[in-house]
């Protein structure tokens, strides 16, 4: 399978069309799984990655809604798109609640599907891009990104472990004013005992050694209180 593939998860127990979707979105460029109930879909959900799921409402076995549930409480992020006979209200409020990203009524046709199913992807790697974006920080002559863990300049990579990661984002969203050494052990280590306290030294020392190529960085200890990342313009 092409790794660049949407895998797609298509619940239909109407085998017929169940069948003629698989083959149209994998036309269409979808690595499709096709599941005809409910309890299929689950499973085939906990046993493999999916971008986006398709479900059914009325299946046997366990229905879409309930599906969804649990698909959701495994991964809140996969777009989930309703299919219905139905276009009862309720229904679509219904599934919204559940955390729908969109409904579509029977009958359809294909193209409408299509649209919408690349609508929502758009939506959803815009928002992952946002949050992406979110967790990366400008320090200086320094790069860091908080989701890949890496402090870059001038092409040299400093790989950081979670806690140095953790801690410099911390630092990061209190650029220029104090960090109090209490918000920072209970935000990254849980604790505020007298041994993490210790370790938070450590990481400080570190966090300031990666930075001291570039002058306009300091890492400052502020006595008594907690830390302080100044970054001079």
């Amino acid at each position: 399978m092409d790794k660049n593939q949407t895998r797609l998860l298509l619940a239909e127990d109407d085998r017929n069309l169940g069948n003629i979707l698989k083959n149209y979105l994998e036309v269409k460029g979808f690595a499709t799984t096709l599941c005809t109930n409910g309890q299929e879909a689950t499973d085939a959900f906990a046993r493999k990655e999916f971008d986006f799921c398709i479900l059914d409402i009325m299946m046997p076995v366990k229905d879409g809604f309930t599906a969804a549930m649990e698909i959701r409480a495994a991964n809140k992020q996969v777009p989930i798109l309703f299919l219905t006979a139905k276009s009862l209200q309720d229904d679509k409020l219904k599934g919204f609640e559940i955390g729908a990203d969109d409904y579509i009524t029977k009958p359809f046709s294909m193209e409408e599907l299509l649209l919408r199913i690349h609508a929502i992807l758009r939506r959803t790697d815009e928002t992952v891009k946002s949050a992406s974006a979110a967790n990366v920080y400008k320090i200086g002559n320094y790069t860091f990104d908080y989701n890949r863990q890496t402090l870059i300049s001038q092409n040299k990579e400093q790989k950081l472990t979670s806690k140095e990661a953790g801690l410099l984002k911390l630092l990061c969203t209190h650029a220029n004013v104090v960090l109090d050494r209490h918000t920072a052990l209970k935000e990254i280590w849980n604790d505020d005992s007298y041994f993490n306290a210790r370790s938070m030294d450590v990481y400080i020392v570190k966090l300031r050694k990666y930075l001291k190529d570039d002058s306009r960085v300091e890492l400052l200890n502020v006595h008594g209180v907690g830390f302080k990342l100044v970054m001079n313009n």
